[in-house]
C-alpha cells in the first residue's frame, strides 16, 4: 500500500533549518513516527511522511517548504510543509500548506491509506479531506486528547475551542485508531477497528537486552523533553532532598527549560547530562540504569497522555517510578511503583524507599518486549491496515 503519514515529524535537517523548533523538540513522537514508519515499510508499504513542521516561537520570517536530504530510513520520504510563524497566522498558514502538499503528491500517485498522529489543525485537515473528498481510509494514532489540554483539563472555552467541531468530525468518521491508552480508544466510533499502542521498542534496546547482561550501575535516568509538565524541576529538587549515597541521575534529551535544569544543579556533580541521543547511545543508557523516572504531572483525566519512556524503560529493564497515567496492563504495572504526585517530597520518599528496599529489581521487561516489540507492532499495524484498506487498495 502506499500510505500518507501525515504527522508533526522533526528531523534533523528541519532543526537546522528552522532553530527554533528545537525548543519544543518532541522527542518520544519523532521516535514513534520514525519506527511505526520502519516497521510499515517492512512490509512492503511506501511511506511519505508529510510534516507541517511548524515554528512554535514567533517570528517575521517565511520559511520554504522542503524533502529531509537525510531521511531515517532511505527509502521513506520525509516533506515539510512552509511556515509562517507569525501571529494569528501560523496555525492556519500550516493546516492549509500541509493539506496542499497531501493534495499535491496524491494527485500525482494517490495513496490508498493515510495515518494521522495526533489532531493538530494540519492533521484535521487533511483527514478530512481524505475522507469527505478522496474516500480514502484514515487511521489515527492518537497520543494527545484533542479535549483536554495535557493536563487533562476540559479545552472548552479556551481559545482554540472552534476546533471541537472538526476534531469532533474526525473522530466520528476514522476507519481505524491506534492509541496509547483505552480511554482514547473510546473517543472514537464503536465499531471501528481498535488497538492499543503504547510504544514501539527499538531493536536498539532489544539488542541490548539479548547480550551478556551488563553490570548495572546505580543510577536513576530521566530520557525524553524536558518540558514543564514532565515534572523535572521537581526531580532535581527531590534529589537534593533525598541525598542519595553512591547514586548518581542521569537526564537525556532536551527541552525548553534544559537550561534552567543545568542551572539548578550545575553544583551537584551526582547529576549529569546526556543532551540528544540516538537510539544506540539512549538504549545502553537505560541498560546501564537501575531506575528509569517519569515524574509526570498529574492529569485530571487519566489516560488522556500516556509516556513513551516507561515502555522503554520497562523493556530496557529498568525499574520504573512515575505518577500515574491511566490503567496500564498487569504484567506491566509489575514493574512500577507508582507515586499520587510529583512533588519533590514524594519523589524523595519513593527514591529512597525503592532503593533501600531493593524495589529497582521488580521488573517487566518481557513483558514489555513481548507486547511492544517491533515484531508484535508490526502483526498489529498490518491487522489493522488488512482491516481498512480500500477495495481499490486490495487491487479488486
Amino acid at each position: 500500500m502506499r500510505i500518507a503519514y501525515i504527522a508533526p515529524y522533526q528531523g534533523p535537517e528541519l532543526l537546522k533549518r528552522r532553530p527554533s523548533t528545537m525548543q519544543h523538540l518532541g522527542l518520544a513522537a519523532n521516535l514513534k513516527i520514525e519506527m511505526v514508519a520502519e516497521l510499515l515499510e517492512r512490509h512492503d508499504h511506501r511511506i511519505d511522511v508529510l510534516s507541517q513542521g511548524e515554528v512554535a516561537e514567533e517570528e517575521a520570517r517565511f520559511f520554504s517548504a522542503f524533502r529531509e536530504e537525510k531521511p531515517f530510513s532511505s527509502t521513506v520520504r520525509v516533506m515539510y510543509a512552509s511556515a509562517l510563524p507569525v501571529r494569528r497566522i501560523n496555525g492556519l498558514w500550516s493546516a492549509f500548506w500541509t493539506l496542499r502538499l497531501f493534495k499535491q503528491l496524491h494527485r500525482r500517485e494517490p495513496y490508498d491509506v493515510v495515518i494521522v498522529y495526533n489532531l493538530k489543525l494540519p492533521q484535521i485537515v487533511c483527514a478530512r479531506h481524505a475522507i469527505r473528498r478522496l474516500g480514502l481510509p484514515v487511521v489515527l494514532e492518537y497520543e494527545d486528547d484533542a479535549v483536554v489540554d495535557v493536563r487533562g483539563r476540559s479545552e472548552a472555552g479556551r481559545s482554540g475551542s472552534w476546533q471541537f467541531p472538526l476534531v469532533q468530525s474526525v473522530l466520528d468518521s476514522v476507519s481505524a485508531c491506534l492509541a496509547v491508552s483505552p480511554h482514547l480508544l473510546s473517543r472514537v466510533s464503536a465499531d471501528v477497528p481498535k488497538s492499543l499502542l503504547r510504544g514501539v521498542v527499538s531493536e536498539n534496546i532489544l539488542q541490548s537486552t539479548r547480550e551478556t547482561t551488563p553490570t548495572r550501575k546505580n543510577w536513576v535516568v530521566f530520557s525524553g523533553t524536558h518540558a514543564k509538565v514532565k515534572g523535572l524541576e521537581q526531580l532535581v529538587s527531590a534529589w537534593e532532598m533525598a541525598k542519595l549515597r553512591d547514586w548518581e541521575l542521569h537526564i537525556a534529551g532536551h527541552g525548553d527549560i534544559t537550561d534552567l535544569l543545568k542551572k539548578m544543579t550545575q553544583h551537584d556533580r551526582s547529576i549529569h547530562f546526556h543532551g540528544l541521543l540516538n537510539r544506540e547511545d539512549n538504549a545502553r543508557l537505560l541498560r546501564m540504569s537501575r531506575i528509569g523516572i517519569n515524574p509526570h504531572d498529574l492529569s485530571q483525566t487519566p489516560g488522556n497522555v500516556f509516556a513513551f519512556k516507561i515502555i522503554e524503560y520497562l523493556a530496557a529493564g529498568t525499574h520504573v517510578i512515575t505518577t500515574p497515567m491511566g490503567p496500564l496492563e498487569e504484567e506491566l504495572e509489575a514493574g512500577i511503583t507508582y507515586i499520587p504526585d510529583n512533588t519533590p517530597q514524594t519523589i524523595a520518599a519513593a527514591l529512597t524507599s525503592v532503593i533501600a528496599e531493593q524495589g529497582y529489581d521488580r521488573l517487566a521487561t518481557e513483558a514489555a518486549q513481548q507486547t511492544y516489540g517491533q515484531a508484535a507492532v508490526a502483526r498489529m499495524l498490518n491487522k489493522v491496515l488488512e482491516q481498512v484498506r480500500t477495495p481499490a487498495a486490495a487491487g479488486l
